[in-house]
């Protein structure tokens, strides 16, 4: 079988193009194309494969022996050999960019919310074969793709004797013609129909001109393929709403005082009741470091893998045999889960002493299992690591792998294998989560932190990847005036560039297993990170790394004195200096002459805002299109703090969503933004687990909360305290009808609307306090997820006010094809 691929795309001096195979296992096969002008290129091969099966591929250019650029790799161009007769195959491509929608084509629509079974075309036939793919993301549930068009072959635009398309890979559909059932000329178009053939007939045309397809001249056996323009349709751009919530903080009748997996699933059904399509957690991969409530920040992970103990839902485990144990648990268990909040240290005692016992109840059967061992093989690179590194914390009592002998003793195997048998049984509740939510059409959205513990796995086993000299961090902002300081140690990239971000790539990967989406934490971080030098505690102490640093003679340039009170020196060139955060609030700055002060404000707005844009968005573009390449998740960042332009710049160009706070506009001297401002591609909030919920924001500076009734919510009169939930559901409805694709409300915003079940104690709601770097993370749901279940009519206002914002669902289980049910 010939194969010969033709692809339009203009080259500059130097560069040719090359056309990428990749194997089964990952190899690549790439072949060198031709072209006399730059412009056409074209490559001949003969094909061993059998007929009937598919080749995934892509464009790259090349000079010399270097990859200059490439297509988009989410999804490949795909060839089928369906054509039994076919020993000539002509492919007729078209170069592939990031689409504007390329987040059509993220797992949380392709897998969720969009589903559809995928199937390769049917075999053929013919002498003389056409094959037609096209792209057309905007189907919807319940949908197919279908040719009509002039000729009789075409159904003479009957769209009831269209000829029906197989969408072989995400989005993408294809339909092979017998060509001598074809006129020379014939025009087309493409429709979308019900998908189940039974129901009324009704159709959505292609919004365009007529197609218009030529007859080529065919020998015997040729295929000939065109892939064609993306078809698009009159459908409105697709919305969604949702919930976030900490695991942690979830409440059903049989948790062990803290939320887990088990209640997870729970909300993922309480989602779809209220035909929201999306639940967003924050990270949950094990945290514990000194057994006490300190572990509880959910940051401060000791492993980017690993997931946290203490959401095990023990109720999916054996039961204890011993009764008398058994009864005792029980009793714990209730005593626990009735606490308004979290106690975290009996819990975690108590949840771990309960799985010691399951564990060697049931630990002699364990490794024969056929799941076990495949979960073992498929982790072992970080389990093994984690389960020694589990063993040394708790023998040696810290987590701080420096004060532990030299010399480590061997690990017992027992201690070990407790451990994977942990692992295992979280990653199997975790995963079915996932399933349970793709089959309930509710988005799961993870969380990644930006750091890393500085006494956690990674930090032990691959220190080359971090600078554990520098602490990462936050510059002064309105949550904290002094700045913040995370402690985690800061990305040593030339380290990471080495190996392609492997230890980056990894961890999405993992991170897929359980979500179609993610927020990207302090996505400022990729671009610069506010590096802290080890041992400063404030954040005042800290500057920007990496960025371009000023000479004296820059800053005098701008008709300033050099005040070294005023300037920080950068931490790894002497001589070289950043303007001090706080600077124009020091005894320094009010000594300079009015003029002076005017000039240093000048170079102080343009130093964090100007003057290392480019450089910021060259290292971004090094790091993250990497990343969002790595999995098929939907992609989102927390675009929040000081943000250059260039910010905006890659989050366009990567097609990742921002984060739009009302109270937090990004435009320069705005008090409240417009949310009918807001972009498409964002996600649209009120408040998040750093911020005061609504009802506490309302009632915690009544002089804005004035203004923003008058101005936002065109109120008259005096705005009431403490908040309404006539009035909060107000506030809810103009989010949702924002132009934001997602509208993600905090579970205390969304309860707030209901007086008489909310939280009396509004104060008792709120999650973190940035300001305190020694906060308690415990909150928890007042109500447990089965009245919240059975809160009709909570649940029905919460519809509606969904539907209003065109962001409903259909019902789970009208959407769902048997196929899924399967």
């Amino acid at each position: 079988m010939r194969l010969q691929f033709n692809l339009e795309y203009r080259t500059g001096f130097g560069e040719h193009v090359a056309l990428n195979f990749l194997d089964e296992n990952g190899r690549l096969d790439r072949h060198t194309m031709q072209s006399l002008d730059g412009l056409h290129w074209q490559v001949e091969m003969k094909c061993l494969k059998d007929s009937g099966t598919y080749m995934d591929y892509y464009y790259s250019v090349m000079r010399g022996e270097k990859e200059m650029r490439h297509e988009w790799l989410v999804e490949p161009h795909r060839l089928e050999l369906a054509a039994v007769k076919g020993a000539y195959y002509i492919v007729n491509d078209h170069w592939l960019d990031m689409p504007e929608d390329s987040y059509m084509y993220s797992s949380a629509f392709t897998d969720c919310v969009m589903a559809r079974k995928r199937q390769l075309s049917t075999k053929t036939e013919y002498d003389h074969t056409i094959r037609l793919k096209v792209r057309a993301p905007q189907l919807r549930n319940g949908e197919r793709l279908a040719l009509v068009g002039s000729a009789d072959y075409l159904g003479c635009w009957n769209c009831a004797k269209a000829l029906p398309m197989a969408e072989h890979e995400c989005h993408e559909w294809v339909v092979s013609l017998d060509a001598d059932r074809l006129p020379e000329r014939t025009e087309y178009k493409f429709v979308i129909l019900p998908l189940d053939r039974k129901q009324a007939l009704t159709v959505i045309w292609e919004n365009c001109e007529n197609r218009i397809l030529e007859k080529p001249e065919l020998v015997q056996g040729q295929v000939m393929v065109y892939e064609l323009p993306q078809a698009w349709f009159s459908i409105p751009m697709w919305k969604g709403a949702g919930t976030v919530i900490p695991v942690f903080s979830l409440r059903s009748e049989g948790s062990f005082g803290v939320g887990d997996f088990g209640d997870l699933k729970m909300m993922v059904d309480w989602c779809a009741k209220t035909h929201q399509s999306i639940l967003q957690i924050l990270p949950i991969n094990d945290t514990v470091m000194s057994r006490t409530w300190q572990d509880s920040y959910p940051y401060n992970a000791i492993s980017i893998y690993a997931l946290h103990p203490q959401y095990m839902d023990l109720r999916q485990l054996p039961k204890i045999k011993d009764e008398a144990l058994n009864r005792k648990y029980e009793e714990i268990r209730q005593e626990l889960n009735a606490l308004p909040q979290i106690d975290y240290e009996r819990m975690s005692e108590a949840k771990m002493a309960y799985l010691q016992i399951i564990f060697e109840q049931e630990r002699a059967g364990l490794k024969r299992r056929a799941s076990y061992k495949q979960f073992f093989e498929a982790n072992r690179e970080w389990l093994e690591p984690y389960a020694r590194f589990c063993y040394y914390r708790d023998k040696f009592g810290t987590a701080v792998f420096s004060t532990w002998p030299e010399k480590l003793p061997k690990p017992e195997q027992k201690v070990l294998d407790f451990w994977y048998f942990v692992q295992y049984n979280l990653d199997k509740q975790m995963h079915d989560v996932h399933a349970h939510a793709r089959k309930q059409r509710v988005i799961l959205k993870g969380d990644i932190p930006i750091g890393i513990s500085r006494d956690g796995v990674e930090a032990w086993v691959e220190p080359r990847y971090f600078n554990l000299n520098g602490q990462a961090g936050a510059p002064p902002d309105a949550f904290c005036e002094d700045g913040q300081n995370w402690g985690f140690p800061t990305y040593n990239w030339e380290e990471m560039f080495k190996d392609g971000c492997s230890w980056w790539v990894r961890r999405f990967r993992k991170m897929a297993e359980y979500f179609d989406a993610y927020r990207i934490d302090h996505v400022l971080g990729f671009f610069r990170i506010w590096e802290i030098p080890v041992p400063e505690k404030s954040g005042l102490y800290g500057q920007f790394q990496p960025a371009l640093p000023m000479t004296r003679e820059e800053v005098e340039a701008y008709g300033i004195p050099f005040v070294e009170d005023l300037f920080l020196e950068d931490h790894k060139r002497k001589n070289m200096w950043h303007p001090r955060i706080n600077a124009t609030k020091l005894g320094a700055f009010e000594e300079l002459s009015e003029g002076e002060q005017w000039q240093f404000w000048r170079l102080y707005d343009d130093y964090f805002y100007r003057r290392n844009n480019q450089f910021w968005y060259n290292e971004a573009m090094k790091k993250l299109p990497r990343l969002t390449e790595a999995t098929r998740m939907l992609v989102c960042a927390e675009d929040l703090g000081m943000v250059p332009d260039c910010v905006a710049w890659v989050m366009n160009d990567l097609r990742i969503l921002s984060l739009e706070i009302q109270t937090m506009p990004k435009e320069y001297g705005v008090r409240f933004g417009h949310l009918q401002r807001n972009p498409y591609r964002s996600v649209c909030t009120f408040s998040t687990h750093d911020m005061p919920t609504l009802r506490q924001w309302w009632d915690e500076d009544e002089e804005r909360a004035q203004e923003y009734y008058e101005t936002v919510l065109h109120m008259d009169g005096e705005a009431p305290h403490p908040l309404p939930g006539k009035l909060a559901k107000e506030v809810l409805s103009r989010h949702l009808l924002s132009p934001s694709m997602l509208c993600l409300m905090s579970f205390q915003d969304w309860i707030a609307i209901d007086e008489k079940l909310r939280l009396p104690d509004q104060n008792a709601e709120r999650i973190n306090i940035p300001a305190n770097p020694r906060h308690y993370w415990r909150y928890r749901m007042h109500l447990n997820i089965e009245q919240l279940l059975n809160a009709d009519d909570f649940n029905h206002e919460v519809m509606l006010l969904i539907q209003q914002g065109n962001r409903s669902t259909t019902s789970a289980a009208a959407c769902i094809p048997s196929w899924l049910d399967a």
